[in-house]
């Protein structure tokens, strides 16, 4: 529980931070974060991924070459189509060596940054999970993911750096 506070601290400060600098000055971090939570009532891992507005803007225009803006109605349903195809791309995940077939929920603007909702197809009580998390590698060189996996309220905690993008846990 102290880790998952830790992290959304540390989110919290950089968001903090951000708000010092010029509008037109970029943020010295790139870094988001990824909960793989299961849900034991509907046995299907829910997952949050949270970045940071700007990034998740400018990662999706160069991946799909078209600009796109979260604060501007407008622009929902392109941002919908573009985060579907752009998570199935960045995001795998596997449960007892099986692939798991994600479905895009989602998303939802919080200040600065951006949480992407996401769930797996059902599986019964997994006790290895693999995961590929690549997002806004597209954008970033120095891009930090830290994903959390959590079964059961087992919860084990990683920090990706770009180009590593894989981890495994046993629970």
């Amino acid at each position: 529980m102290q880790g998952k506070f830790f992290f959304a601290f540390i989110f919290s400060v950089l968001l903090v931070f951000q708000g010092f600098t010029k509008a037109d000055e970029v943020h010295p971090y790139h870094v988001g974060s990824v909960e793989i939570n299961y849900n034991s009532k509907s046995k299907s891992f829910e997952i949050t991924g949270r970045f940071f507005l700007d990034d998740l803007e400018n990662g999706l225009g160069k991946k799909y070459g078209s600009s796109f803006h979260f604060n501007d109605e407008k622009y929902k349903t392109k941002l919908n189509e573009a985060l579907e195809k752009y998570c199935a791309e960045y995001f795998k995940l596997k449960a007892d060596g099986k692939f798991l077939k994600i479905n895009y929920v989602g998303y939802e603007e919080d200040s600065e940054s951006v949480n992407v909702f996401l769930e797996s197809e059902t599986v019964i009580s997994p006790k290895k999970l693999e995961a590929a998390v690549s997002f806004l590698y597209n954008l970033f060189d120095d891009q930090i993911n830290i994903v959390h996996m959590i079964i059961k309220g087992d919860r084990k905690s990683e920090k990706l750096t770009y180009p590593n993008r894989y981890l495994y846990r046993q629970f």
